[in-house]
């Protein structure tokens, strides 16, 4: 029985090795856990043409493409709202006024019937924000 206390101590003694000087927080930064939660990828204009397919069945972006049910939206960054000729744009479309730069392109892609209530783009909206931010480098990378 004298063998207990001596694999005791020795248990808490290995028990101590080891232990790092640094704080719980640094140590679980640089754990698997926290690798998972990094930053997300930065949205690209590469990135942009793939969330571009839900746009696709209305617009086109091809320079001196048709417009379609959607006006074609080749050149629609720092362009005037409801400015593309030959289009039939709605009434509330064409009562906004501006320019489509990236602030309005984003809060109307966002949820365009509640940013414009009268618009006659029938889509929910682009939802997750890195989404519509790659949209909006796609669609400018369209305008050169």
């Amino acid at each position: 029985m004298r063998i207990a206390p001596v694999l005791l101590a020795g248990a808490l003694v290995l028990a101590g090795c080891g232990k790092s000087d640094t704080p719980p927080a640094a140590t679980e930064a640089a754990s698997p856990a926290a690798a998972d939660a990094a930053p997300a990828v930065a949205p690209t204009a590469a990135m942009g043409e793939q969330v571009f397919k839900r746009c696709a069945a209305c617009h086109t972006v091809d320079k001196g493409g048709r417009n379609g049910i959607g006006p074609n939206l080749h050149g629609v960054v720092g362009a005037p709202v409801a400015a593309k000729p030959g289009f039939s744009y709605s009434g509330a479309m064409k009562a906004k006024g501006g320019v489509w730069d990236d602030a309005a392109l984003d809060a109307y892609l966002a949820a365009p019937m509640k940013a414009l209530p009268g618009t006659r783009m029938a889509f929910v909206g682009v939802i997750d924000a890195a989404d519509r931010k790659a949209l909006i480098l796609y669609l400018e990378a369209q305008s050169k």
